[in-house]
């Protein structure tokens, strides 16, 4: 590998030298990472296919007590405690997921009726964010793919592409090489860790 490349796994590295725990259940490889400053992050693995369904962050207050967690991939399935009023109204706004696939991040934006011609989607002027915006001006986000952000690597307009279905607007970033090995890189360190079918596996770093 390249020194030039080499530099751009910087993540890969800080996933080996964390403190990690796996577990199978569910036909899911459970990866629990632990990093020095205390930050936490859960992977969920499919184990027949090696998709990543879940990332999840969690990171202590500054007054040290524990956070919630924060998806990046996938979202809480879990009930929601919400009076009435509350549940209809979150049913009706927008639902920002992540999903990705082998060869592309992908995000899926619920309660969005609009046609496709409506939407468009573009890498802002510093090549960090991504934009969502309607020509009717009824809908607007900018959003960051930390994976890049983490490899050091800026957006390109070509790589984006949409689709529209079942009021449901599909972005579709395909994965540039690069990512492409990590990942590859990433699911070979998985099977090397030992993986407990009952119980968490702690793993000392590699």
């Amino acid at each position: 590998m390249a020194a030039a490349a080499r530099g751009k796994f910087v993540w890969l590295e800080t996933l080996r030298s964390a403190r990690k725990t796996s577990l199978v259940q569910d036909g899911r490889q459970k990866v629990h990472y632990t990093f020095p400053d205390g930050t936490e992050m859960v992977e969920e693995y499919e184990v027949s296919s090696g998709e990543l369904l879940v990332r999840k962050w969690k990171k202590k207050s500054t007054l040290g007590r524990e956070g919630k967690w924060d998806y990046e991939i996938g979202e809480d399935l879990r009930p929601v405690n919400l009076d009435m009023e509350n549940i209809s109204e979150s049913r009706g706004n927008p639902m920002f997921t992540r999903k990705d696939n082998s060869k592309a991040f992908q995000w899926r934006i619920r309660n969005l009726p609009y046609p496709l011609e409506v939407y468009s989607v573009t890498v802002d002027d510093d090549k960090h964010s991504m934009i969502i915006r309607t020509s009717n001006k009824k809908y607007y986000k900018r959003f960051q793919i930390p994976d890049m952000e983490r490899a050091k690597v800026d957006l390109e307009q070509s790589a984006i592409s949409i689709a529209h279905a079942n009021n449901t607007l599909i972005i579709t970033y395909k994965k540039p090489p690069l990512i492409l090995e990590q990942e590859k890189l990433i699911r070979q360190e998985l099977v090397k860790m030992k993986s407990s079918r009952d119980g968490d596996v702690e793993c000392t770093p590699s």
